[in-house]
């Protein structure tokens, strides 16, 4: 049975965040098969629309998300201030019990700060100032924030949100979901762009 990576997609989630990590996971590493299957989990099951105006119909919503999963992945956007995220909180303090990979990126590292989440291991966000202004006493680990695009730290994934790629990257990584080869030329594939690429591999 193939683990589940589940994806939360709240209103004006930022859609450029998710899609190649998603894409990612769902490829058959040296075509052994798939190992992971994507989901969607979102505050109910109503669509949600992007930023960039894509919407979505969430596999799940919070009360009926698996009660087990490899890894939670918070994409960023713009309703992690508003009171109704929260509720995510479920899914976060489910993905520590079981020591699944939690992954933030954007916005989405702001809310764990604020709940307290980011005091015990390097981590980044977009701006450490607005970290912590938003967290206020939640939050007392700036001597480990670290400016870098992303950040891993056992299962815990932070990243700024220009750096999906990288933020993707240290995922694939934590899951463990391919050889490092093929994850790094992943990575390159995309960060360098085709024609770059093609030049490292001569």
């Amino acid at each position: 049975m193939n683990e589940t990576v589940l994806f939360v997609l709240l209103d004006e989630y930022a859609d450029w965040e998710a899609g190649s990590l998603a894409a990612a996971l769902n490829e058959e590493p040296e075509g052994d098969g798939r190992r992971f299957d994507v989901k969607t989990v979102s505050l109910t099951k109503d669509p949600v629309k992007s930023i960039g105006g894509f919407t979505v119909l969430p596999d799940y919503g919070i009360d009926d998300a698996p009660s087990e999963f490899a890894g939670l992945i918070l994409i960023g956007g713009n309703s992690w201030r508003k009171a109704g995220s929260e509720r995510v909180m479920e899914l976060v303090d489910r993905a520590l019990r079981q020591q699944a990979v939690l992954g933030a990126i954007c916005d989405a590292t702001v809310f764990l700060g604020k709940n307290g989440l980011l005091n015990d291991a390097p981590h980044t966000s977009n701006q450490l100032d607005d970290l912590q202004e938003t967290s206020g006493d939640r939050y007392t680990n700036q001597t480990h924030y670290l400016k870098q695009q992303a950040v891993r730290s056992g299962q815990l994934v932070t990243a700024n949100g220009t750096a999906f790629l990288e933020f993707g990257k240290e995922v694939l990584e934590a899951l463990n979901a391919a050889p490092q080869s093929e994850i790094n030329e992943w990575y390159g594939f995309f960060k360098k762009g085709y024609y770059e690429y093609l030049k490292s591999k001569q």
